[in-house]
């Protein structure tokens, strides 16, 4: 997973791309309380400037797309 933080409070979240479609985000009680969208409602599921961020990452290369073909916790490195 990789880092990438929000364009909007800069709270910063784990993020692994599987395709067009599928996000994986993974977020720490910090970030969901440094998040402006997720912290003023509370039944929010995203982040929409976040959201953003992951699309400018993937476009600009900083993101890549998984295709697993490899174990996704290691992304092929060998763990000593």
């Amino acid at each position: 997973m990789d880092q990438v933080r929000c364009l909007s409070c800069g709270t910063c979240v784990l993020v692994e791309k599987y395709s067009d479609q599928h996000t994986s985000v993974q977020w720490n009680r910090d970030a969901q309380a440094a998040c402006t969208e997720m912290s003023n409602k509370p039944r929010a599921h995203t982040c929409h400037a976040l959201r953003t961020a992951i699309d400018d990452a993937v476009a600009s290369g900083a993101l890549s797309v998984s295709t697993r073909d490899v174990d996704v916790r290691t992304r092929g490195r060998t763990l000593a």
